[in-house]
């Protein structure tokens, strides 16, 4: 064989070695009932908290610890054990990517980690307050006076 050859069966190699393990890696946002599939492995689960069913926390006595109910788009409840302190923003979010694994034999999911996905401030047709004052902040369908649109800004920065 040609040197050349060689090289190339070992970049080939390489290539195939590591996508292998980068598709094995990568992860999907699992519902509850696919979590509760799959008990002890590793997932992540797209839900809410569900405001109706009782929250366990007390930041005095344990910050680290927090149980509630999640459910997911499909309706499907699941109680979640946290062993970390509550998110900051876990009252406000409209969606949690709970980051753990499903343990059948306790009958809950057990996170490892929480982040929260806030509501976007530009929805369309909407108007939002700005936390720090009072008023209500611009709608985002008009570009403010005093500054320039995004395409003046593209046409400066390409000259």
């Amino acid at each position: 064989m040609k040197k050349i050859h060689i090289i190339l069966l070992v970049l080939v190699a390489g290539t195939i070695a590591f996508l292998v393990t980068f598709l094995q890696k990568t992860t999907t946002y699992d519902s509850v009932n696919t979590a509760m599939s799959k008990p002890g492995k590793y997932v992540h689960l797209m839900a809410r908290w569900d405001a109706s069913e009782p929250m366990e926390y007390d930041a005095i006595k344990n910050p680290n610890h927090l149980v509630f109910t999640a459910v997911d788009t499909l309706g499907n409840k699941v109680k979640v054990v946290y062993s970390n302190p509550k998110p900051e923003n876990f009252e406000k979010s409209e969606r949690l990517v709970l980051m753990g694994q499903y343990e059948a034999e306790k009958g809950v999911f057990v996170c490892k980690t929480i982040q929260t996905k806030c509501p976007s401030k530009y929805k369309e047709g909407q108007e939002y307050k700005d936390e720090k004052t009072t008023e209500p902040a611009q709608s985002s369908t008009k570009a403010p006076q005093n500054q320039p649109t995004n395409a003046l800004v593209s046409i400066a920065v390409a000259k």
